[in-house]
């Protein structure tokens, strides 16, 4: 396959999976509600992303370091947030105490 048309290729996927992570990114900035992420999770798949980084720019495919560039820093985000934002009870439990 022409090298032009994998590069594409990349890009294309990296442009759909890093889309991905931005109605997240957006849901937890507008609700400043991460109860439901999992900060261990979140932890290995930021550093995980991180050496996906780091591989693409030593080899130089612009695929990966655009993709994982920019999910990096989303997922770097999410990350903080849920580090530093206060867990917010979840309707249920919240009419849970006020019926106490």
């Amino acid at each position: 396959m022409d090298a032009y048309l994998v590069e594409l290729l990349g890009m294309v996927a990296g442009t759909l999976t890093t889309a991905a992570f931005i109605p997240q990114v957006y849901q937890i900035f507008k609700t400043r509600n991460v109860a439901s992420i999992s900060l261990f999770m979140y932890v290995i798949f930021t550093a995980g992303v991180g050496l996906w980084l780091i591989y693409g720019l030593i080899n130089g495919q612009a695929s990966l370091i655009m993709a994982n560039g920019i999910t990096f820093v989303l997922a770097a985000t999410i990350l903080v947030m849920k580090i530093r934002i206060k867990p917010i009870l979840p309707v249920h439990q919240v009419q849970q105490v006020q019926q106490s």
